[in-house]
């Protein structure tokens, strides 16, 4: 197994920079496949319930089954293997480096690329998860060796440093799943850089960073990824649309994991909240 040498400082210093870290064998081929094969568990219906997730019908493979969807929402909720991952010692390190001692993971999901699944328009994911200290960072590790033909990540390197939340609209490229697009930035899909991995690779990268993904171009084989999300657990969460009566100011998602140190807000106790689901893909139809 290869673990990453760099020096603590060397990889704060390419995440700040750049606004991703890769880390080579962060999980050992051991524990990769065990996650594949809880990847296949959860699409057979065998960990719980995923709102979305159709019976296996009679036929059915296992190749199958995992083609025919792009994204499970939240299956840490379900499975104890994709749990232990969200806290994976590793992980974690790498976590407390960049994120501070205490660290609290507050969703994960699991990607199934087929062939000629489309992928994901540029976005931010800070749009989707607001941070109130902008911590967010994502953790992205690849559970088959990502490649530019089979799907893999591409980023736009710095375009987290200013901060800045851009625009975003619906869009009907095909190319890309129904999730909506950023679009309005200082930067060019020429300035885009292709993010290939082997498995058992982290990508760790921050909230602000403009970042999509190509489709599977349908003949280099199935594509999974696990993609879990953290933050500065001494920060609240303002993540959803705050309960009646409740200012946004006030306002702590409480559906979430300590993964390291402590939580300054656990006086408010803890909440079961998001479901597992599936992600919608053009072939079920996008809600317009």
């Amino acid at each position: 197994m290869t673990i990453s040498t760099d020096t603590p400082s060397d990889l704060r210093r390419r995440y700040e920079q750049d606004g991703y870290a890769t880390v080579p064998g962060i999980l050992s081929a051991d524990e990769t496949e065990a996650l594949r094969a809880e990847t296949l568990r959860i699409y057979k219906g065998e960990c719980g319930q995923v709102e979305g997730l159709l019976p296996a019908a009679p036929g059915d493979t296992g190749d199958t089954l995992l083609r025919r969807y792009i994204c499970v929402h939240h299956p840490h909720k379900i499975s104890s293997v994709i749990r232990d991952t969200l806290a994976h010692p590793r992980i974690v390190d790498v976590l407390v480096r960049l994120i501070g001692p205490d660290v609290k993971a507050m969703q994960s999901m699991l990607f199934t690329k087929g062939e000629g699944k489309p992928g994901q328009a540029w976005h931010q994911d800070e749009f989707f998860i607001p941070t109130r200290d902008r911590s967010l960072t994502a953790a992205w590790i690849a559970l088959d060796d990502a490649t530019v033909e089979n799907g893999c990540l591409w980023v736009l390197p710095g375009s987290h440093a200013p901060g800045i939340i851009y625009p975003d609209r619906e869009h009907d490229d095909e190319r890309f799943d129904c999730t909506v697009e950023s679009y309005g930035f200082p930067y060019a899909d020429g300035d885009a850089v292709p993010v290939e991995v082997a498995a058992g690779t982290a990508v760790f990268f921050n909230g602000y960073l403009l970042h999509r993904s190509l489709p599977n171009t349908g003949r280099h084989g199935l594509r999974r990824a696990l993609a879990n999300h953290y933050m500065n657990a001494r920060s609240p969460l303002p993540w959803q649309s705050p309960p009646p009566g409740v200012h946004v100011g006030k306002y702590d998602f409480r559906d979430v994991v300590i993964v390291a140190g402590e939580d300054p807000y656990a006086y408010k106790g803890y909440r079961d909240i998001a479901r597992p689901h599936v992600r919608r893909d053009r072939d079920g139809g996008c809600d317009r």
